[in-house]
C-alpha cells in the first residue's frame, strides 16, 4: 500500500518528481546545445539535485533565494516552469526573461528569485541585502544563497558571512562542495576538507551536510532558516556533492581521477532517494519508472513548445534596460 504523507511532513514523492525533472531538463540542455540551438555556454548540475530540492523544499512561499550560472536545477525546484526555462535559453520571446538573459541569468521575482550571477561569489550579498531588508522592515523572511566551493576563496564570501554574523542577519549560506572549482580540485586551491570549518570566524554554525541526500538536506536547511526566523542569524551548510557534467560545454573532464565519476555515479541522488521510497512502501519501483516516462515526455512537450516560440522583436531591444 502506497503511504500518504502526513500532515506538516515533506512530501518526498514530490521531491522525487522535482529531481527527475532537474535530471531530464539537463540532459535535454546538453542535447538542444549540441544541436545549436542554445546559444552561449550552458553549465549543469547532473549529479546535485538533492541540494536545490532539499534546501528549496524547506524554503516559505515569500522567502528570498539567489543562484549561480549552475542554477538550472534551483529555478525549477523553486518552480519555474521548464518551458519557460528552455526558452529562456534559447533565446525567445516566451523565457522566464523574455529571452535576455539565457543559461546563466534565470531570475523570477515572483518566486523570491532575485537574481542568478555569472560573477562567481556575486550573490551572496545581494541575499544578504535581501535578508537585511526583511529584517528592518519586521517581518520574518529568510534569504537563501547557492555557490560553489570555489567561490569560499574569493572576498564577497568573507565579507558576506563576517557582515550577516555582525548584523545577525536571516540568511543561509549553502555551499554545494562538489569537489570542483571550474577545473581546479578543491585542494589544489583550498587549505582545507571541509569549507563549513571558515564558519567558526564568523561565529555561526557551519554543518556538513551529504549532499546527495535530499532527506539530510532538507532536515539541515529547515533547521537554520529557522534558526533565522528566531533571530539568531546565519548558518553555513556545506553540501558535499558531485557533477556528473564538466565544468561547461563540450568539457569532458578529463581532470578527473579514474574511477571517481563512477564512485559518485554509485550514490547517486535520485538513485538513493528512488531505493528508499520503494523500500519505505511510499513509491514502488514500477510507480518510479511510470513517473520516468511521464516526465520525459512532460519535458519533451515543453521543448517543443519553447522551440517554436516566437523570437524578440527587433523594436523592443532597448526594452528591460531600465525599470519602468
Amino acid at each position: 500500500m502506497v503511504q500518504s504523507p502526513q500532515p506538516g511532513q515533506p512530501d518526498q514523492r514530490a521531491w522525487f518528481r522535482s529531481m527527475l525533472v532537474i535530471r531530464a531538463f539537463e540532459d535535454t540542455v546538453q542535447q538542444l546545445f549540441m544541436q545549436g540551438l542554445v546559444v552561449g555556454t550552458t553549465h549543469l548540475c547532473q549529479g546535485q539535485e538533492a541540494v536545490p530540492v532539499g534546501a528549496i523544499g524547506a524554503m516559505g512561499a515569500d522567502d528570498y533565494l539567489t543562484i549561480t550560472y549552475r542554477g538550472h536545477g534551483h529555478a525549477l525546484a523553486r518552480g519555474v516552469d521548464p518551458e519557460a526555462a528552455f526558452a529562456e535559453m534559447m533565446g525567445r520571446e516566451t523565457g522566464l526573461c523574455k529571452g535576455r538573459g539565457g543559461s546563466m541569468h534565470f531570475t523570477d521575482f515572483s518566486r523570491g528569485l532575485i537574481g542568478a550571477f555569472a560573477i562567481v561569489g556575486a550573490g551572496l550579498p545581494v541575499a544578504l541585502g535581501a535578508a537585511m531588508s526583511a529584517k528592518l522592515r519586521g517581518t520574518k523572511q529568510v534569504a537563501l544563497t547557492f555557490f560553489g566551493d570555489g567561490a569560499t576563496n574569493i572576498g564577497s564570501f568573507h565579507e558576506a558571512l563576517n557582515m550577516a554574523s555582525v548584523w545577525k542577519a536571516p540568511v543561509v549560506f549553502v555551499c554545494e562542495n562538489n569537489l570542483y572549482g571550474e577545473y581546479s580540485p578543491l585542494r589544489s586551491t583550498t587549505p582545507v576538507d571541509d569549507i563549513a570549518v571558515r564558519a567558526a570566524s564568523y561565529a555561526m554554525p557551519g554543518i556538513v551536510v551529504d549532499g546527495n541526500d535530499v532527506q539530510a538536506v532538507h532536515e539541515q536547511t529547515a533547521a537554520a532558516i529557522a534558526r533565522a526566523r528566531a533571530g539568531e542569524g546565519p548558518t553555513l551548510l556545506e553540501c558535499k556533492t558531485y557533477r556528473y557534467s564538466g565544468h561547461s560545454r563540450t568539457d569532458p573532464g578529463k581532470y578527473r581521477k579514474p574511477g571517481e565519476l563512477d564512485a559518485w555515479k554509485a550514490r547517486d541522488p535520485i538513485i538513493r532517494l528512488g531505493e528508499m521510497l520503494a523500500a519505505e512502501g511510499i513509491m514502488s519501483s514500477d510507480e518510479q519508472e511510470a513517473l520516468r516516462q511521464t516526465v520525459q515526455g512532460e519535458i519533451e512537450s515543453a521543448v517543443a513548445r519553447a522551440t517554436a516560440a516566437p523570437w524578440p522583436a527587433l523594436e523592443g531591444i532597448g526594452r528591460y534596460v531600465y525599470a519602468d
